[in-house]
Protein backbone atom coordinates (compact mmCIF):
# COMPACT_ATOMS: atom_id res chain seq x y z
CA UNK A 1 0.00 0.00 0.00
CA UNK A 2 1.59 2.95 -1.33
CA UNK A 3 0.88 6.05 1.28
CA UNK A 4 1.37 9.52 0.04
CA UNK A 5 3.56 12.13 1.21
CA UNK A 6 1.88 14.56 3.78
CA UNK A 7 2.00 18.10 1.16
CA UNK A 8 3.48 20.60 3.60
CA UNK A 9 0.84 22.70 5.89
CA UNK A 10 0.33 26.43 4.36
CA UNK A 11 2.30 29.31 6.55
CA UNK A 12 -0.25 31.47 8.72
CA UNK A 13 -1.66 34.26 5.97
CA UNK A 14 0.10 37.70 6.62
CA UNK A 15 -2.69 40.05 5.75
CA UNK A 16 -2.29 39.70 2.07
CA UNK A 17 -0.17 42.85 1.73
CA UNK A 18 3.04 44.08 1.20
CA UNK A 19 4.86 43.49 4.28
CA UNK A 20 7.08 46.69 6.05
CA UNK A 21 9.14 44.49 7.29
CA UNK A 22 10.20 41.27 6.41
CA UNK A 23 13.16 40.03 8.45
CA UNK A 24 10.94 38.31 10.75
CA UNK A 25 9.26 36.75 7.91
CA UNK A 26 12.57 34.94 6.89
CA UNK A 27 13.56 34.14 10.26
CA UNK A 28 10.60 32.30 11.10
CA UNK A 29 10.04 30.54 8.23
CA UNK A 30 13.71 29.24 8.60
CA UNK A 31 12.90 28.63 12.09
CA UNK A 32 10.31 25.92 11.02
CA UNK A 33 12.30 24.22 8.75
CA UNK A 34 14.79 23.58 11.03
CA UNK A 35 12.76 22.81 14.11
CA UNK A 36 8.66 21.75 14.53
CA UNK A 37 8.96 22.37 18.21
CA UNK A 38 10.45 25.63 18.03
CA UNK A 39 8.46 26.47 14.77
CA UNK A 40 4.94 26.20 17.07
CA UNK A 41 6.36 28.23 19.22
CA UNK A 42 7.01 30.71 16.90
CA UNK A 43 3.75 30.45 15.00
CA UNK A 44 1.76 30.95 18.05
CA UNK A 45 3.73 34.31 19.05
CA UNK A 46 3.11 35.33 15.27
CA UNK A 47 -0.82 34.33 15.75
CA UNK A 48 -1.05 36.94 18.37
CA UNK A 49 -0.63 40.32 15.58
CA UNK A 50 -2.77 43.28 15.39
CA UNK A 51 -4.07 44.02 11.98
CA UNK A 52 -5.23 47.74 10.30
CA UNK A 53 -5.94 47.08 6.73
CA UNK A 54 -3.33 45.57 4.87
CA UNK A 55 -0.60 46.58 7.81
CA UNK A 56 0.05 43.73 10.06
CA UNK A 57 2.38 43.43 13.53
CA UNK A 58 2.55 40.62 15.61
CA UNK A 59 4.28 39.87 18.56
CA UNK A 60 7.59 37.58 17.44
CA UNK A 61 7.57 40.74 14.59
CA UNK A 62 7.75 43.19 17.89
CA UNK A 63 10.28 40.54 19.46
CA UNK A 64 12.26 40.53 16.65
CA UNK A 65 12.90 44.35 16.04
CA UNK A 66 13.42 45.02 19.32
CA UNK A 67 16.19 41.78 19.60
CA UNK A 68 17.79 42.69 16.19
CA UNK A 69 17.77 46.53 17.43
CA UNK A 70 19.87 45.57 20.61
CA UNK A 71 22.26 43.83 19.04
CA UNK A 72 23.12 46.15 16.41
CA UNK A 73 23.01 48.70 18.83
CA UNK A 74 25.56 47.06 21.17
CA UNK A 75 27.33 45.42 17.97
CA UNK A 76 27.85 49.70 17.15
CA UNK A 77 28.74 50.75 20.59
CA UNK A 78 31.36 48.43 20.97
CA UNK A 79 33.25 48.94 17.50
CA UNK A 80 33.43 52.33 18.76
CA UNK A 81 35.07 51.91 21.65
CA UNK A 82 37.74 48.76 20.16
CA UNK A 83 38.08 51.99 17.34
CA UNK A 84 38.50 54.98 20.06
CA UNK A 85 40.84 52.58 21.45
CA UNK A 86 42.91 51.47 18.21
CA UNK A 87 43.28 55.44 17.14
CA UNK A 88 44.78 56.17 20.93
CA UNK A 89 47.48 53.56 20.12
CA UNK A 90 48.64 55.56 17.20
CA UNK A 91 51.85 57.38 18.32
CA UNK A 92 52.07 58.88 14.76
CA UNK A 93 48.81 61.04 15.62
CA UNK A 94 48.52 64.36 17.71
CA UNK A 95 45.90 65.16 20.07
CA UNK A 96 43.76 67.08 16.88
CA UNK A 97 43.94 64.18 14.99
CA UNK A 98 43.24 61.72 17.13
CA UNK A 99 39.80 63.60 18.20
CA UNK A 100 39.11 63.82 14.14
CA UNK A 101 39.55 60.48 13.43
CA UNK A 102 37.76 59.08 16.34
CA UNK A 103 34.68 61.90 15.09
CA UNK A 104 34.67 60.46 11.29
CA UNK A 105 35.07 56.72 12.49
CA UNK A 106 32.21 57.19 14.81
CA UNK A 107 29.56 59.09 11.96
CA UNK A 108 30.58 56.08 9.66
CA UNK A 109 30.19 53.16 12.14
CA UNK A 110 26.78 54.51 12.79
CA UNK A 111 25.57 55.14 9.59
CA UNK A 112 26.70 51.90 8.52
CA UNK A 113 24.88 50.48 11.80
CA UNK A 114 21.73 52.27 10.24
CA UNK A 115 22.26 50.77 7.13
CA UNK A 116 22.51 47.08 8.66
CA UNK A 117 19.93 47.63 10.51
CA UNK A 118 17.80 47.96 8.04
CA UNK A 119 18.88 45.44 5.76
CA UNK A 120 18.28 43.14 8.67
CA UNK A 121 15.40 43.77 9.77
CA UNK A 122 14.34 43.30 5.73
CA UNK A 123 12.24 47.16 5.90
CA UNK A 124 10.88 48.03 2.73
CA UNK A 125 11.14 51.66 2.67
CA UNK A 126 8.94 51.81 -0.18
CA UNK A 127 6.20 51.59 2.28
CA UNK A 128 6.78 54.71 3.78
CA UNK A 129 7.04 57.07 0.16
CA UNK A 130 3.71 58.20 1.57
CA UNK A 131 5.03 60.15 4.59
CA UNK A 132 8.77 59.79 3.59
CA UNK A 133 9.02 63.62 1.93
CA UNK A 134 6.88 65.21 5.00
CA UNK A 135 9.22 63.54 7.75
CA UNK A 136 12.48 64.16 5.67
CA UNK A 137 11.26 67.36 6.16
CA UNK A 138 10.74 67.60 9.36
CA UNK A 139 14.00 65.83 9.96
CA UNK A 140 15.81 68.53 7.94
CA UNK A 141 14.26 71.48 10.07
CA UNK A 142 15.23 69.74 13.18
CA UNK A 143 18.33 68.44 12.99
CA UNK A 144 19.75 71.59 11.03
CA UNK A 145 21.32 73.10 13.81
CA UNK A 146 22.80 69.48 14.87
CA UNK A 147 24.34 68.99 11.89
CA UNK A 148 25.40 72.58 11.36
CA UNK A 149 27.97 71.93 14.81
CA UNK A 150 28.82 68.59 13.48
CA UNK A 151 30.07 70.16 10.40
CA UNK A 152 31.43 72.88 12.24
CA UNK A 153 33.07 70.70 14.60
CA UNK A 154 34.94 68.82 12.26
CA UNK A 155 36.07 71.72 10.38
CA UNK A 156 37.67 73.09 14.17
CA UNK A 157 39.27 70.07 14.27
CA UNK A 158 40.37 70.33 10.25
CA UNK A 159 42.22 73.67 10.49
CA UNK A 160 43.64 72.99 14.22
CA UNK A 161 42.14 76.17 15.13
CA UNK A 162 40.27 75.04 18.30
CA UNK A 163 41.66 71.72 19.53
CA UNK A 164 41.77 70.05 22.85
CA UNK A 165 44.42 71.44 25.37
CA UNK A 166 43.56 75.05 23.94
CA UNK A 167 43.40 78.09 26.28
CA UNK A 168 40.10 80.37 25.25
CA UNK A 169 38.53 83.80 26.56
CA UNK A 170 34.95 83.45 27.21
CA UNK A 171 31.83 85.40 28.10
CA UNK A 172 29.50 84.47 30.85
CA UNK A 173 25.75 86.09 30.57
CA UNK A 174 27.09 88.82 32.56
CA UNK A 175 29.34 90.11 29.82
CA UNK A 176 32.50 89.41 32.13
CA UNK A 177 35.26 87.40 30.12
CA UNK A 178 37.22 84.70 31.75
CA UNK A 179 39.61 82.07 30.43
CA UNK A 180 39.09 78.63 30.51
CA UNK A 181 40.78 75.22 28.83
CA UNK A 182 38.75 72.86 25.75
CA UNK A 183 37.97 69.78 27.42
CA UNK A 184 36.51 67.86 24.78
CA UNK A 185 34.99 68.95 21.22
CA UNK A 186 31.56 67.05 20.65
CA UNK A 187 29.19 66.43 18.16
CA UNK A 188 27.41 69.77 19.15
CA UNK A 189 29.29 71.66 21.44
CA UNK A 190 33.03 72.52 23.09
CA UNK A 191 33.40 71.91 26.81
CA UNK A 192 35.29 74.52 28.09
CA UNK A 193 36.25 74.85 31.80
CA UNK A 194 37.38 77.93 33.87
CA UNK A 195 39.85 77.91 37.29
CA UNK A 196 36.58 77.89 39.31
CA UNK A 197 35.78 74.47 37.71
CA UNK A 198 32.47 75.85 35.93
CA UNK A 199 31.99 74.25 32.51
CA UNK A 200 31.20 75.99 29.86
CA UNK A 201 29.55 74.47 26.44
CA UNK A 202 29.82 76.32 23.85
CA UNK A 203 27.93 75.35 20.45
CA UNK A 204 30.36 74.55 17.22
CA UNK A 205 28.88 76.35 15.20
CA UNK A 206 29.34 79.68 17.69
CA UNK A 207 33.19 79.14 17.58
CA UNK A 208 32.80 79.43 13.41
CA UNK A 209 31.13 82.88 13.26
CA UNK A 210 32.14 84.52 16.45
CA UNK A 211 35.64 85.83 17.53
CA UNK A 212 37.44 83.81 19.73
CA UNK A 213 40.40 84.79 21.87
CA UNK A 214 42.84 82.00 21.46
CA UNK A 215 45.51 81.88 23.72
CA UNK A 216 47.64 78.77 22.72
CA UNK A 217 46.88 79.36 18.84
CA UNK A 218 50.37 79.10 17.65
CA UNK A 219 52.14 80.08 20.92
CA UNK A 220 51.39 79.27 24.92
CA UNK A 221 53.32 81.84 26.10
CA UNK A 222 51.40 84.74 27.24
CA UNK A 223 52.41 87.53 28.75
CA UNK A 224 51.34 89.24 32.14
CA UNK A 225 50.72 92.72 32.93
CA UNK A 226 51.21 93.72 36.87
CA UNK A 227 50.77 97.37 37.67
CA UNK A 228 52.59 99.43 40.60
CA UNK A 229 52.91 102.44 41.51
CA UNK A 230 55.79 104.45 44.38
CA UNK A 231 55.93 107.41 46.29
CA UNK A 232 58.07 110.72 43.93
CA UNK A 233 60.36 110.54 46.47
CA UNK A 234 61.63 106.99 45.89
CA UNK A 235 64.77 106.02 43.86
CA UNK A 236 63.04 105.00 40.86
CA UNK A 237 66.16 103.03 39.54
CA UNK A 238 66.67 100.58 42.68
CA UNK A 239 62.28 100.35 42.49
CA UNK A 240 62.94 98.98 38.49
CA UNK A 241 65.73 96.44 40.04
CA UNK A 242 63.28 95.24 42.72
CA UNK A 243 60.50 94.91 40.69
CA UNK A 244 62.59 92.85 38.02
CA UNK A 245 64.12 90.75 41.11
CA UNK A 246 60.57 90.08 42.25
CA UNK A 247 59.07 88.97 38.92
CA UNK A 248 61.86 86.92 38.30
CA UNK A 249 61.83 85.23 41.70
CA UNK A 250 58.11 83.77 40.59
CA UNK A 251 57.93 80.00 40.09
CA UNK A 252 56.14 80.19 36.75
CA UNK A 253 57.70 83.49 35.33
CA UNK A 254 60.14 82.70 31.96
CA UNK A 255 63.75 83.46 32.00
CA UNK A 256 62.57 84.05 28.28
CA UNK A 257 61.49 86.14 27.26
CA UNK A 258 62.70 87.94 30.46
CA UNK A 259 60.59 90.49 32.74
CA UNK A 260 60.77 94.07 32.13
CA UNK A 261 59.48 97.17 33.60
CA UNK A 262 57.45 99.89 32.26
CA UNK A 263 57.12 103.64 33.39
CA UNK A 264 53.25 103.86 32.24
CA UNK A 265 52.55 107.64 33.76
CA UNK A 266 52.53 110.27 36.72
CA UNK A 267 49.58 109.64 39.39
CA UNK A 268 48.15 111.93 41.28
CA UNK A 269 50.11 110.59 44.42
CA UNK A 270 52.38 107.83 43.04
CA UNK A 271 55.00 106.84 39.86
CA UNK A 272 53.27 104.69 38.03
CA UNK A 273 54.86 101.16 36.47
CA UNK A 274 53.83 98.07 35.01
CA UNK A 275 55.59 94.68 35.26
CA UNK A 276 55.51 92.54 32.31
CA UNK A 277 56.69 88.89 32.31
CA UNK A 278 55.51 85.62 30.58
CA UNK A 279 54.19 82.24 31.73
CA UNK A 280 53.91 79.37 28.81
CA UNK A 281 51.38 77.23 31.01
CA UNK A 282 48.09 79.85 30.98
CA UNK A 283 45.63 76.74 31.62
CA UNK A 284 47.37 76.79 35.34
CA UNK A 285 45.75 80.74 35.87
CA UNK A 286 47.03 84.08 35.67
CA UNK A 287 46.00 85.53 39.24
CA UNK A 288 47.87 83.35 41.03
CA UNK A 289 51.33 84.64 39.30
CA UNK A 290 50.30 88.32 39.92
CA UNK A 291 49.81 87.40 43.73
CA UNK A 292 53.24 85.76 44.07
CA UNK A 293 55.17 88.46 42.09
CA UNK A 294 53.47 91.61 44.07
CA UNK A 295 53.97 89.21 47.48
CA UNK A 296 57.65 89.06 46.28
CA UNK A 297 57.90 92.98 45.76
CA UNK A 298 56.04 93.97 49.08
CA UNK A 299 58.94 92.31 51.17
CA UNK A 300 61.40 93.79 49.19
CA UNK A 301 60.16 97.38 48.97
CA UNK A 302 59.70 96.64 52.83
CA UNK A 303 63.70 95.65 53.17
CA UNK A 304 65.05 98.35 50.94
CA UNK A 305 62.73 101.47 52.34
CA UNK A 306 60.58 101.94 49.42
CA UNK A 307 57.06 103.54 50.26
CA UNK A 308 53.93 101.94 48.21
CA UNK A 309 52.38 105.80 48.56
CA UNK A 310 48.34 106.00 49.39
CA UNK A 311 45.77 108.56 47.73
CA UNK A 312 45.98 111.97 50.17
CA UNK A 313 43.72 114.93 49.40
CA UNK A 314 43.50 118.47 50.91
CA UNK A 315 40.20 119.62 52.61
CA UNK A 316 39.62 123.18 52.27
CA UNK A 317 36.74 124.75 54.08
CA UNK A 318 35.43 127.87 53.27
CA UNK A 319 34.24 130.70 55.43
CA UNK A 320 30.61 130.96 57.12
CA UNK A 321 28.28 131.58 59.69
CA UNK A 322 27.49 128.56 60.75
CA UNK A 323 31.21 127.29 60.71
CA UNK A 324 32.24 129.95 62.96
CA UNK A 325 29.62 129.34 65.61
CA UNK A 326 30.56 125.34 65.51
CA UNK A 327 34.62 126.14 66.14
CA UNK A 328 33.41 128.51 68.73
CA UNK A 329 31.22 125.85 70.35
CA UNK A 330 33.75 123.38 70.24
CA UNK A 331 36.00 126.11 72.00
CA UNK A 332 33.82 126.74 74.53
CA UNK A 333 34.40 122.60 75.84
CA UNK A 334 37.68 121.62 75.58
CA UNK A 335 38.52 117.99 75.38
CA UNK A 336 38.69 116.09 78.73
CA UNK A 337 42.12 114.90 79.67
CA UNK A 338 42.66 111.39 79.46
CA UNK A 339 42.52 108.99 82.74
Amino acid sequence: MIVPAPSPSPSPSRGGGSEAVGGADVLREDIAERSQTVGGIVNRLDAFALEVGDWRVSAFDVIFVAGAVLLVLALAMLATRLTRAALRRIKGLDGTQAVLAEKIATIVIWVTTFLVGVDLLGIDLTALTIFSGAFGLAIGFGLQKTFGNLISGIILLMDKSIKPGDVIAVADQSGQQTFGQIRRIGIRAVSVTTRDEREYLIPNENLMINQVENWSYSSRNVRIQIKVGVAYDTDMALAEKLMLEAAAKARRVLETPPPTVWWTGFGDSSVDFTIHCWIDDPEEGVGNVRSEVLKNLWGLFRDNGIEIPFPQRDLNLRQSEALDRMIAALGEHPAPSPQ
